[in-house]
């Protein structure tokens, strides 16, 4: 946000008057990162600032996200209300709305002022605490990866690229072709007007691997905004689609025989005071804290995928040779890795986590990861040796489906402790629930091979 944006609750009420807005959308990001809460009247809005008005049950966040509860209370919510506090830094208008109408993201407290700790947000509020005892700050910059689709109304039936201005569904892969990004231009027009207008500090687009697959760069910052500018972007994408008559999907694996789509996390620790790379020495060498960053990802990573892979499509994207990695393994400029090195000079020293599916809440992945990489560098966790040549030669040591990835964050007992109990408990909780749901549903390949064979 700029510096003309509001910081104080007088500045957001002069922001929203200033711009004749009419109607306030107040989001809280729930644990799937699908965006919950309120739409009100402006005046009923700047009204609820002053006499703490905004509610939601806090059963928000129990909610799985086909929409349905777990039968289990892990933490015994009464379903009582939790106060919203919407963050005045968050405010921006939504350019897709005729009516003047702004959006807000919201942080969540218990009514005697407390926070709630099974908000994403504030998952990851308490990691970035943790660095900012230590002296550090983390800069992130995401690369998030999505697929174009044809309208779709039968979830049966398979998604298809969609048409394009020539007229034609795009077959085969145009990795980086500038040519395929155009068949898309009103569409992207679109994208890029609406996200200048919320602020969202986007970078580069570039056509990806899959049909119709594209992926948008974000400008490295705080860790914090960009989650908020990664929730929004994934609306304003979405939003932009539909005025275009096709869906915008961030689903980690949409189609059958196309690698699938991740959200890349590269990451690096600032010294707070000097704003130095900390991951660097003097010279340009690689330094300590470089090194046990990259161990502690190692180590702890794989102990909480479920927050970098969360849903049952999420693990169809770890696979050999499909642009996804299928083990703990680091290098320099190695794309088959979890943890790439790019070559930079020393101030630009970071860490590329190729973990992250698409589908992630981005609060929720760049809590996990920056967990991992401080508990590397308060314990000195000494990493492997990098590698060269490709890592899908080594053996596939990530969880392959979602209970898998449950069972192991429940034993992640280091983590339970910066991620906050309740969390753990209920996320979860969450996702024991929805595998319980998918059990309960037959499939297109079931019925194909097993319906006339068995």
């Amino acid at each position: 946000m700029s510096k003309t944006d509001p910081s104080t609750v007088d500045e957001l009420e002069r922001w929203i008057k200033d711009r004749g807005v009419t109607e306030v959308e107040c989001l809280v990001p729930d644990l799937s990162g699908i965006a919950r809460g309120k739409i009100l009247p402006a005046r009923k809005f700047l009204k609820s600032l002053r006499d703490r008005g905004l509610r939601l049950p806090e059963s928000v966040f129990t909610q799985t996200v086909t929409g349905e509860y777990p039968e289990d209370d892990p933490i015994g919510i009464s379903d009582s209300d939790v106060y919203l506090h919407p963050d005045p830094t968050t405010v921006r208008t939504v350019p897709w709305y005729e009516e003047p109408t702004a959006q807000v993201i919201s942080d969540c407290f218990y009514r005697e002022g407390g926070e709630v700790h099974c908000a994403p947000r504030q998952v990851l509020r308490n990691v970035l605490a943790l660095y900012k005892e230590k002296g550090w700050k983390p800069v992130v910059a995401p690369e998030l990866e999505f697929y174009l689709v044809r309208i779709n109304a039968d979830p049966d039936y398979p998604l298809e690229p969609p048409i394009g201005r020539s007229g034609r569904a795009e077959i085969g892969r145009q990795a980086y072709g500038i040519d395929a990004v155009n068949e898309f231009d009103p569409l992207f027009e679109d994208v890029y007007d609406y996200a200048e207008e919320q602020n969202l500090d986007v970078d580069t687009l570039h056509h990806e691997s899959g049909s119709a697959q594209m992926e948008i760069n974000f400008e490295h910052g705080d860790a914090l905004d960009l989650a908020d500018q990664v929730f929004l972007f994934k609306r304003t994408v979405r939003q932009a689609a539909l005025r275009h008559g096709v869906y915008a999907t961030f689903m980690a694996k949409p189609l059958e025989g196309q690698p699938g789509s991740a959200m890349h996390l590269h990451q690096s620790i600032e010294d707070a005071l000097t704003g130095k790379n900390i991951l660097s020495k003097k010279g340009g060498e690689d330094s300590d804290l470089f090194r046990w960053h990259i161990g502690g990802l190692q180590k702890y990573l794989p102990q909480c995928m479920l927050m970098l892979a969360p849903n049952v499509n999420s693990y169809r994207r770890f696979l050999p040779d499909q642009d996804a990695p299928i083990n703990m393994h680091w290098g320099y400029d190695n794309r088959t890795v979890s943890l790439r090195v790019p070559y930079s000079d020393k101030s630009g020293r970071r860490v590329e986590n190729r973990l992250s599916g698409a589908d992630v809440n981005p609060y929720l992945a760049f809590a996990a990861s920056l967990a991992c990489g401080y508990l590397g560098m308060v314990e000195e966790i000494e990493p492997s040796n990098p590698i060269t040549g490709s890592a899908y030669t080594r053996a596939h040591n990530l969880p392959r489906h979602l209970p898998d990835a449950i069972d192991r964050f429940g034993r992640a007992k280091p983590l339970h402790d910066l991620f906050g109990h309740d969390f753990v408990k209920v996320f979860t909780s969450v996702k024991w629930a929805e595998w319980d749901a998918y059990q309960h549903v037959v499939s297109s390949w079931e019925r194909e091979f097993l319906l006339l064979n068995v």
